[in-house]
């Protein structure tokens, strides 16, 4: 509620952080907090003496050749809502996709260390794997949902259901920007639907490797069905 009346009304990000106290020892609970991302803000800002705006735009956001600028939800103070405040296109979010797919290489260029795409993108300790805690199913990297998989599969996931889900395996990446209004209303599956969502990204990776090796595609028909 503290955090959500910063966002609603105003306030320092950097203070609020300040005041919270771990709840468990680190390395031993894989339980996703906004603020701990936030922290994560906190320490590039400080780290690179640059706000984490003008680091994501000269590292990435130039590099990719973005088609659209981005915009950045920030506090009283001008810090930015690392956990969650980015508003860009699904072009651009494919792109950010993409460049993981390709183990941050971009049109030849080493834009990200492949290393760090490796290890941002599987679960490097126990706590982490997928289906371990039951509360949250997903494993989870550097900031990369972990899914139970054989394909190598992660995904950005947004607050009400969005993602940017890559799938190596089938040089898939779907962005998906709909909102699910009933999300996080209880703490089960049922309310954030994102086994369920992943699922569904599955099945159209199924179906496109499918048409490849028939030669047959998928149609949307803009006619109206017959009245039967």
């Amino acid at each position: 509620m503290r955090l959500g009346q910063i966002m609603a009304i105003g306030g320092s990000l950097d203070e609020f952080v300040a005041t919270l106290k771990r709840d468990r020892e680190p390395g031993t609970w894989n339980h996703y907090n906004s603020t701990d991302t936030q922290a994560l803000g906190m320490l590039l800002s400080r780290a690179t003496g640059v706000s984490v705006t003008d680091y994501l735009t000269e590292k990435v956001w130039q590099p990719l050749g973005m088609e659209s600028d981005g915009y950045w939800l920030v506090d009283d103070h001008n810090v930015e809502m690392a956990f969650g405040g980015l508003n860009a296109t699904a072009r651009d979010y494919a792109k950010l996709g993409e460049l993981h797919r390709l183990k941050g290489q971009w049109q030849g260029v080493q834009i990200v260390s492949s290393s760090w795409v490796r290890d941002a993108t599987r679960p490097d300790a126990p706590h982490l794997q997928p289906g371990i805690n039951q509360d949250f199913p997903l494993g989870y990297g550097y900031q990369w949902w972990i899914p139970e998989t054989s394909e190598g599969e992660f995904a950005a996931i947004g607050v009400y259901n969005q993602f940017i889900y890559v799938n190596p395996t089938r040089n898939l990446v779907i962005v998906k920007l709909s909102a699910y209004s009933d999300y996080a209303t209880s703490l089960d599956e049922s309310a954030y639907r994102e086994i369920e969502t992943i699922e569904f990204f599955r099945a159209i990776g199924r179906q496109l490797d499918s048409d490849k090796s028939t030669g047959s595609k998928l149609e949307v028909s803009t006619e109206e069905s017959p009245t039967p």
